[in-house]
């Protein structure tokens, strides 16, 4: 499941990204940062958060200031900024679904992800992908660099116009990787080709000699900088989501939810929910506006969706067995609360009922007698029969 998402940096500015999410239970959430001037939908950036949501690791891929849909201008953006983006990024994913355990890097992504990790206590593992040991690396890709003042000035990025100011030249130029990677102590997976012709595999090669085990490399034969081939872009992705596996908490040993139970689990975030059925598992949540992340429906999305699914399938069913040429169904629904118009049992007042509002479409060739009878079996769905029977709850304690 991806949900898309929005969230301010340190100066404020709004930025955008996507989450990945398992289709169930959330082992551990990882954060991608993309290569320099792309955005968080590139090949590689795409991949890995797939394969990794696959494994149960949850992932933000967010496009830095000024690139993609986030805000803010480019001009206003350097190395230092990408960093600060990041740590923004990780206190986002903490107040939502979790904090990252994980952090990813494709390219100047990697350089910023060696950086970020100190200042993010919950990364417990660090990967880069075709990283730069230097981040002043990056200048040799830019044309124009000399005419850069106090003011900003337009350059050529890979053909594409770009504007910078001096304070982007002093960011990369300032950074000190080798002791960073010195005191790094979290786990480190350096992957890089050695047909890279952007970065060269000597980056990786210093990249590993500066860091403390554990620490691994793992060549990606054939690749280009920037992971364009399928195979390629998809066996990097593979190559991570099992490498980080010993890095992360035992996967938590679940009984199985007996057929016809549903289990809802809570989260670390507010209102997440993990909920589970025999076969199938997704979240629940609410809304922003309500204090939420809205990375799934609600509960009362979860009851409507109830009736209507139980009304669609029960009309399927019932036409086919009569002959009705019904070909669709759509249902709409909504619940709202009104004052009851007859109260005559009522002591005083006029009490508040609930009200579930149904609208369905019926696709077919249908005369009026058809569409009249499924009018009737609509209310004859096993979930409108139990809601309408008042089921009692009985609730106790485990």
């Amino acid at each position: 499941m991806k949900r898309e998402v929005r969230f301010p940096n340190a100066a404020g500015v709004m930025l955008a990204g996507s989450i990945e999410l398992p289709p169930g239970r959330i082992r551990a959430v990882a954060l991608f940062a993309h290569c320099f001037t792309c955005t968080a939908r590139s090949h590689g950036a795409r991949r890995v958060s797939l394969a990794l949501a696959e494994q149960g690791i949850a992932t933000l891929r967010f496009d830095f200031t000024g690139l993609g849909d986030s805000e803010g201008a480019f001009a206003d953006s350097h190395f230092s900024a990408n960093v600060d983006d990041l740590v923004a990024a990780a206190a986002y994913l903490e107040r939502s679904i979790g904090a990252p355990a994980i952090l990813i890097g494709h390219s100047l992504g990697g350089a910023a992800v060696i950086a970020a990790a100190e200042r993010i206590p919950s990364v417990k593992a660090v990967v880069t992908i075709a990283a730069p040991f230097d981040p002043a690396h990056v200048l040799h890709l830019i044309k124009g660099t000399e005419n850069v003042g106090e003011q900003q000035t337009e350059v050529s990025i890979g053909g594409r116009p770009f504007r910078i100011g001096r304070a982007f030249i002093e960011s990369v130029a300032r950074q000190d990787q080798a002791a960073r990677l010195a005191r790094l102590k979290r786990a480190l997976l350096v992957l890089h080709s050695a047909t890279d012709a952007t970065v060269g595999i000597e980056n990786a090669r210093a990249i590993f000699d500066a860091a403390k085990h554990p620490k691994s490399f793992v060549a990606l034969n054939g690749a280009d900088h920037l992971l364009t081939d399928a195979a390629q872009a998809s066996y990097a992705a593979m190559i991570i989501a099992a490498w980080v596996q010993p890095f992360l908490a035992p996967a938590e040993a679940i009984d199985a939810v007996p057929e016809g139970h549903v289990r809802v689990t809570s989260t670390e975030a507010k209102f997440v929910q993990i909920v589970e059925t025999e076969q199938h598992s997704f979240l629940a949540d609410e809304p922003v506006a309500a204090g939420g992340s809205d990375l799934g429906p609600t509960p009362y999305d979860l009851l409507l969706s109830a009736v209507g699914t139980c009304t669609a399938m029960t009309l399927r069913l019932v036409a086919e067995k009569e002959g009705i040429p019904l070909t669709g169904v759509s249902v709409v629904l909504r619940h709202y609360r009104r004052h009851a118009d007859d109260c005559a049992a009522c002591a005083t007042g006029s009490p508040m009922l609930d009200v579930l509002d149904r609208v369905i479409r019926l696709e077919g060739d249908l005369n009026e007698a058809q569409r009249a009878r499924m009018l009737v079996i609509a209310d004859k769905c096993p979930v409108h029969r139990t809601l309408e029977n008042h089921p009692r709850i009985e609730t106790r304690l485990l």
